[in-house]
């Protein structure tokens, strides 16, 4: 696939939600047809690779994105509050993102992508991207968190690394929704320097499927 790559100028703006101010970073489409609205985990920010290559290469594709940073980020805490309180920073989030008047799709990497799942029927999202989604805890299979992605109840979409310790694709159960494999990669989409692909293939593993996904979207 072949990559567009647009440069727009980025508008960031604070939103107050009931969890604190957050922000909202877009990077337009010329002629959007869709939002995809992503944020960031809990050990990191809208700097992570993945969400960055996603702001480069989509809005070339018809879709503008928004990068958003939770309260806690906003705040300066080094640690994310409980997923409720997370939610709802969320849904304080949605009628910024919601304001143009396009479907937006809800996503997130780790942490995030749980507040996607766990809020996009709720929130009327068309569809979720879960980057990384933390399937359990290291070492911890039994403590599954499958029920917040198989619950979505819209198109749902999960890159994960083929090396996350949070989940490795052949770990997910099967359901309604799709998987890219990222080869070699960690949480983080890293892939170590002995790996068959280098880092710049990685991630445009990540943005080439997602693209496709939109692509296949009503």
């Amino acid at each position: 696939m072949t990559t567009k790559i647009i440069k727009t100028e980025s508008v960031t703006e604070t939103v107050t939600t009931d969890a604190g101010d957050a922000r909202v970073t877009w990077h337009p489409a010329k002629k959007p047809r869709l939002v995809l609205a992503v944020s960031h985990g809990a050990g990191g920010g809208i700097e992570a690779r993945d969400l960055q290559a996603l702001a480069a290469v989509l809005p070339g594709h018809g879709v503008s994105v928004a990068l958003v940073e939770q309260p806690w980020r906003v705040a300066g805490k080094k640690v994310a509050p409980a997923p409720k309180t997370l939610d709802v920073g969320w849904r304080g989030l949605w009628p910024t993102l919601s304001e143009p008047g396009l479907p937006v799709v809800s996503g997130g990497r780790s942490a995030g992508a749980r507040v996607a799942c766990r809020t996009a029927t709720e929130l009327g999202a068309h569809a979720v991207l879960a980057l990384s989604f933390p399937l359990h805890p290291p070492g911890r299979p039994e403590k599954s968190r499958a029920g917040e992605l198989l619950g979505s109840g819209v198109p749902t979409l999960v890159v994960q690394g083929g090396n996350d310790p949070f989940g490795r694709p052949e770990e997910f159960p099967g359901g309604d929704y799709r998987l890219v494999e990222v080869p070699f990669g960690d949480h983080g989409f890293a892939v170590p320097k002995k790996a068959d692909i280098g880092q710049d293939e990685a991630v445009a593993i990540i943005t080439d499927g997602v693209v496709r996904w939109i692509a296949s979207l009503g």
